[in-house]
């Protein structure tokens, strides 16, 4: 089945994974999605992830963070940019994810970062999705 928007399917596996307390979640591997998994792991919203090799494309098995109680870190995903309607960002007026709380994910012309980072470098971008 091709997939449109593999950004999207992503957001949303983690997400629909997250809501049924699963510990891991498979997704099909790209340098875009592995950015985004390394991000999340940088922040703190996963615990880890490995890259399988399975001789096409690939898989990437997310571990996700869960508190003591059990209630997932992640509390929202949002896909922001959509395929039908981009969404660009200068450095100036890059977005706050609740109020500095969370994260917004950024598709710039040095990689893909988080909104601090692109603020640091003076770069702007394509917003892809907010997490928090």
């Amino acid at each position: 089945m091709q997939i449109t928007d593999t950004i999207a399917d992503i957001l949303t596996r983690i997400r629909n994974a997250s809501s049924a307390r699963h510990a891991t979640v498979d997704v099909p591997a790209s340098n875009v999605k592995k950015a985004i998994t390394q991000i999340l792991l940088d922040e703190g919203y996963i615990k880890g992830f490995q890259v399988i090799e399975d001789g096409k494309q690939g898989v990437i098995r997310i571990t996700l963070k869960y508190t003591d109680n059990r209630s997932p870190v992640i509390t929202g995903l949002r896909r922001v940019s959509k395929p039908g309607l981009r969404i660009y960002s200068s450095c100036e007026d890059m977005p706050k994810v609740r109020k500095g709380l969370g994260i917004a994910i950024v598709s710039t012309s040095k990689g893909i970062m988080t909104d601090k980072k692109a603020r640091e470098l003076n770069v702007g971008g394509e917003v892809l999705a907010f997490v928090w």
